[in-house]
């Protein structure tokens, strides 16, 4: 048993920004935080062993918790503001979770949802949201990442079949089994309407045991370590001209997943930074130096006052967010402006956090080193800082500095 109990949630919320939440999105937020008892005491020695709790996916299913928001006949459809709480209460336990949400839902069955036959919708929306199959994203290349509009992953028609090559890096549940949607360039045409697509991008679903495509697990990672990421290669991987993606033409099409994700990348973020603010409150008012706790020298009050204050703007940021983009009215960047100060502002606070706890900041059994370390990845994925600072930045001078 650890030395002190830092990981029960404290219901953080200084400046009320949850108080007038309507009273299905606490219910959603409620289902989420019944998770945390059962996925909790499981995620450090997951985490640890670098191995993936593929049982909780299936729970998460259970629950309602993937799909992020998307339709989903015969599901509860959560509200912009519901599936933000899903993924702050998720990333509370545990950043590999979260990104099982970000990447079954916001990312593949969002590609699906948006761009898929209905034949493709019925096959495969059910049983993603649901946990019941797995589902992957595949965008990055090992030589394509915050440039990604390049990708050189191949697409080309030959007669009734879709022909693929090239290589994707950083795919999560790329490896597991199901279906990954695969973003290629096309070589030759293709378009159903009778255009031509050649050198547009198309999203096509491959499913994973299908001849060519070749998955391998990427290890040694340090952070994200509970969920499995794939390097895939495609040795001209054949798949029917029923798998394409119809409503998938251009890089813009894939633009409208990621900045439909991004959002949820902010609450993510302030998913970590709750659990590590919690865990050195609670920390402080446990642990005896000089004997008196550490919650009572000035300098720690301090910093848990700096830690509340960063936390407490993220926390608004998300509730504004949220409330704009039920609305319709949320701007890209504002969806890039929420991830850039939140996942800057989690690590600040985990940092702090560590660094208040001592040498018990780096045990898995205080729960502040695993969320640093997974932070490192929410702060890169959905669009480094430095990409969204110039999106921002084009957007404020109307200026691009992209080119």
């Amino acid at each position: 048993m650890p030395d002190y109990d830092v990981s029960l949630p404290l219901d953080t919320d200084y400046f009320a920004a949850f108080a007038q939440l309507a009273p299905e999105d606490r219910k959603v937020w409620d289902r989420a935080r019944s998770l945390s008892a059962e996925a909790l005491p499981q995620m450090n020695d997951y985490w640890d062993r670098a191995d993936y709790p593929l049982h909780l996916v299936k729970r998460m299913g259970e629950l309602n918790l993937l799909a992020d928001g998307i339709d989903v006949p015969g599901l509860e459809r959560m509200s912009p503001m519901a599936a933000g709480l899903v993924n702050m209460e998720v990333s509370r336990i545990d950043g590999s979770l979260g990104t099982v949400i970000a990447v079954q839902g916001g990312l593949a069955l969002r590609s699906i949802a948006y761009f898929g036959s209905a034949e493709q919708k019925e096959r495969w929306l059910g049983p993603l949201a649901r946990g019941e199959e797995y589902g992957a994203f595949a965008l990055t290349e090992p030589d394509h990442g915050s440039d990604s509009v390049g990708l050189t992953t191949t697409a080309r028609r030959d007669g009734d079949e879709w022909v693929l090559t090239g290589e994707k890096k950083w795919i999560g549940n790329g490896s597991v089994g199901g279906v990954t949607v695969v973003w290629a360039r096309v070589l030759g045409g293709g378009s159903e309407s009778g255009g031509s697509d050649d050198g547009g991008v198309r999203g096509f679903l491959v499913e994973q045991d299908t001849p060519g495509y070749e998955a391998q697990t990427i290890t040694g990672k340090a952070s994200l370590r509970a969920i499995f990421q794939a390097r895939i290669t495609l040795n001209e991987v054949r798949i029917p001209a029923s798998n394409v993606l119809p409503g998938s033409h251009t890089f813009k099409d894939t633009s409208k997943v990621l900045v439909a994700t991004r959002l949820g990348v902010a609450w993510s973020a302030l998913g970590h930074a709750t659990a590590v603010y919690e865990a050195a409150l609670s920390y402080a008012n446990q642990r005896i130096q000089f004997g008196k706790p550490l919650a009572k020298f000035q300098l720690v009050q301090e910093r848990l006052t700096q830690m509340l204050a960063e936390l407490t703007g993220m926390q608004l940021m998300c509730v504004q967010a949220a409330t704009l983009d039920a609305a319709g009215a949320l701007r890209p960047t504002q969806a890039s402006m929420a991830k850039y100060n939140n996942t800057r502002k989690a690590r600040q606070i985990a940092s702090t956090a560590r660094d208040m706890l001592g040498g018990n900041g780096i045990l898995l059994e205080n729960h502040v080193i695993r969320h640093l370390l997974d932070i490192e990845s929410i702060h890169t994925y959905e669009g480094t800082e430095s990409v969204q600072t110039l999106l921002i930045g084009r957007d404020i001078t109307g200026q691009s500095a992209f080119a």
